[in-house]
Formats: structure tokens, sequence, C-alpha cells
């Protein structure tokens, strides 16, 4: 049997990711959509929906998924009315009605493989497992410095270099944990310098873990982004263009000195765990480092109350979560798998 698990990719933002949904998407038994804002909304607000066994509510869930502009349904391009209607058909659980819309995607380009592409996952690799126990998860990593370079500079960023250096921080020391953590042929790492060296060696390697042939468009991606990268992403004009490692250490010309040196400071270790040499600058100023040291701790707390709040949320599970629509979810669900899935590949 061919595989069909979904795939998530991950990784601190500005690391890549959209990069690598497109070499994934232009693969042909593999559609990963642009980022959708529904998932861990639907999750960590699922005690509102209550029981997903019942069609009301997996169609009331549904509706918000496919009907709220801030989940951004309508950029995977399917109908909405079919996804609501073959979510009340479906199976009852919280990630079998989520599946359902990225099942759909995959389902406008004939594709049995389906997946996710959203940065700031690396954090909610648990959940993800949670919903969809047979996941695969591709976490790509930048240099730091790189990736607070660019953080900086987008529109959409509206946080502090300290904040920009955290995430990557936390970014990377949650993929040692998953890689530590998570069964062979779960989670699989790789670096955007060297994809951007030599595309087909590292797609190659990914292609091995996902267990499917590896194929030339996906050294390509841009000539599948003017139809799956959103007009309105202007930040993403890269991906129109050939894959290129010309901004690798652009860093050099786009960081501050006083932030190179606190980047280095903080992240110096795990920089050099990854690969990226250090370029010896002085120590960051004390102000800057405590600065940096406060940010970390609101977010550290930030997070602990999520998971707290999570773990109540836990004791009053509303219904199933695990999704079953792929073979391997059905078999952990021990439900026999339908004799032909198709007919679930083309919207109705």
């Amino acid at each position: 049997m061919r595989p069909d698990r979904p795939v998530f990719v991950i990784g601190c933002p500005r690391s890549g990711t959209t990069m690598l949904q497109l070499m994934l998407h232009a693969h042909p038994r593999v559609a990963v959509p642009p980022e959708t804002r529904f998932l861990l909304r639907a999750y960590y607000g699922r005690r509102a929906y209550g029981d997903m066994r019942q069609a009301a509510n997996r169609r009331r869930l549904a509706e918000w998924v496919a009907g709220d502009q801030a989940t951004r349904f309508g950029e995977l391009g399917v109908d909405p009315e079919a996804y609501v209607r073959r979510v009340a058909e479906g199976p009852g659980s919280l990630g079998s009605v989520l599946g359902e819309a990225f099942r759909s995607y995959a389902g406008r380009f004939g594709k049995p493989r389906w997946g996710d592409k959203r940065p700031a996952y690396f954090q909610h690799v648990e959940v993800l497992l949670r919903l969809f126990p047979d996941a695969q998860f591709v976490h790509l990593v930048r240099d730091g410095r790189d990736c607070v370079a660019s953080l900086k500079e987008m529109p959409w960023y509206t946080l502090d270099v300290h904040h920009a250096i955290a995430t990557w921080a936390e970014a990377v020391d949650h993929g040692r944990r998953h890689a530590g953590r998570l069964p062979a042929g779960t989670y699989h790492e790789l670096r955007y310098e060297d994809l951007t060296a030599d595309p087909e060696r590292e797609l190659n390697r990914l292609c091995a873990f996902l267990r499917e042939e590896y194929d030339p468009a996906m050294c390509e991606p841009r000539r599948i982004a003017p139809a799956a990268v959103p007009a309105r992403k202007v930040w993403h004009g890269n991906t129109h263009r050939e894959v290129t490692p010309a901004r690798v250490g652009s860093w050099q010309i786009r960081l501050e000195p006083w932030e190179i040196a606190l980047c280095e400071e903080v992240l110096g270790e795990r920089l050099q765990e990854h690969g990226y040499e250090l370029s010896g600058a002085s120590p960051a100023l004390p102000r800057h480092l405590l600065a940096y040291r406060r940010t970390a701790a609101r977010r550290r707390l930030a997070q602990s109350r999520q998971r707290a709040r999570d773990w109540v949320d836990r004791l009053h599970e509303p219904g199933p979560l695990a999704a079953m629509l792929t073979s391997g979810q059905l078999a952990l669900a021990q439900v026999p798998a339908p004799r032909s899935s198709s007919a679930q590949l083309v919207d109705r």
C-alpha cells in the first residue's frame, strides 16, 4: 500500500517553509496548501463545539471553518458547501472534521496525500499528533541570524528583535525534543542552506523519509507559485524565482552590530550545533541581554499557561480527537478501510 500519511511543514518563521511547501506541493502525490488559520483555533476551542460524533456538531464546526474569513479557508479553493456536507456525513472526530478540509484541497489536484504548513506548528506537534496520529513532520532549519533579519523586515511582524531571537531558539529547542522523542519515520529535519545549495540531493532524502519517489518538478517550485501562493503575500516574492542560496548569510548586512552580538551570545551554542559559524562579534551589552531574558521569560510563562489550560480541557474531552481519514488513522482506530477511496479525491 502506498503511503497516505499527512505531512506537516514546521520551522521558525522566515526559514523557507513556503518554499518547502511549494516543493512538496509540486510532487504528483502530495498537496500542501497555503497557510490556514483554523486548526489550532478549533483544537483549543473544541469544548465549545461538543462531541463530534454528533452530526449537528460536526456541521456547526465545519460551517465555522468554511465561513469565517479569519480561517483562510477561502484560499483552499474548496467548495464550502461540499466540504460541510462531507464533514456531516463523515467520521465523528475532531481530526476528521479538520482533516477533511485538507483532503478536499488535495482532491482538487487528484492527489492522495495532504498536509499543512504553518511555522508555529513546531510548538504544537503533540496537538497535531492527537488529531492526526500518523502524521509526518518536516522541520526546516535556517541560520537564526538570517531568520531574525528577515522577520524584522516583514510588514506583519510587530514584535521586536528579542521576540524574533526567542522564536528561533524555541523552534530549534522543540526540534531537538521532537528528534529524540518521536517514533522513527515521524520527524525529518533539513537545513535551508543545504536545500538551496543542492535541492535535488535534499529532496531525494526528504522523499525517502516520506516513502515517495523523487520527482524533478520539486526542484522548480516557482512554476506552481502563482497558483499556490496567495497574491496578497507579497513578502513571498522569492518563491516566484529559481531556488538559490543567494540570501544565505545576508544577516551580515541586515542586522545591526548589537543585534549580531545578541544573536550570537544567546544562540551561539545552538547555531554551532546546526553547523553555523559564529562571526566572533563582541559580547552583547548587559542591557540587551536583560531585555532578551525578560522577553524569553514572558514567552515561557504564556506557553506554560496555555499548556495548563489544555491539560484541564483534556480532563473534560468533549469527544474523539483522532482523524479517521487515512489508512493509518483507520487502522489505529480499528476501523476497516473502504475498498476504494478514489471517489473522495474529487470535489463533488
